[in-house]
């Protein structure tokens, strides 16, 4: 099984249970880089990746989520996906790469159409400072 395969694998498993911070951290990488769709700088680190993609579990994964199609090949995995976010319909690709033993080492997101990235910036925005509360 592919690095990718694996992880894609724990990845799913993470996200169906809701995607808490102490899950998350056992399958992201110490070094892990996300890139945001609406924050220009990469953000570095654990941490922050957590923070991220626990923000993102919250806002993006409502019951309306759903994986369209993935593609895996090595080490990296490309899973378009598709939800609703306050009557906005979303469309976005998580580009995942991952370590030898699975763990995500970098985690990209692209939204669109720009009312869905306005949409996400917004509610992510939410999400990130009530964490940080």
């Amino acid at each position: 099984m592919s690095p990718a395969a694996k992880g894609l694998a724990r990845w799913h498993e993470v996200i169906e249970a809701g995607s808490h911070p102490e899950t998350l951290a056992t399958i992201i990488h110490e070094d892990a880089v996300f890139h945001s769709p609406v924050v220009h700088t990469p953000q570095k680190g654990r941490t922050i990746t957590i923070a991220y993609l626990s923000a993102a579990g919250k806002t993006l994964g409502n019951p309306n989520f759903r994986y369209l199609r993935e593609v895996v090949d090595g080490h990296t995995a490309v899973l378009e996906f598709e939800t609703e976010m306050e009557g906005i319909a979303v469309n976005g690709v998580d580009v995942i790469t991952f370590d030898d033993g699975g763990q995500i080492t970098d985690f990209k997101v692209m939204v669109r159409p720009l009312k869905a990235v306005n949409k996400v910036w917004e509610m992510m925005g939410r999400q990130l400072k009530d964490q940080a509360s």
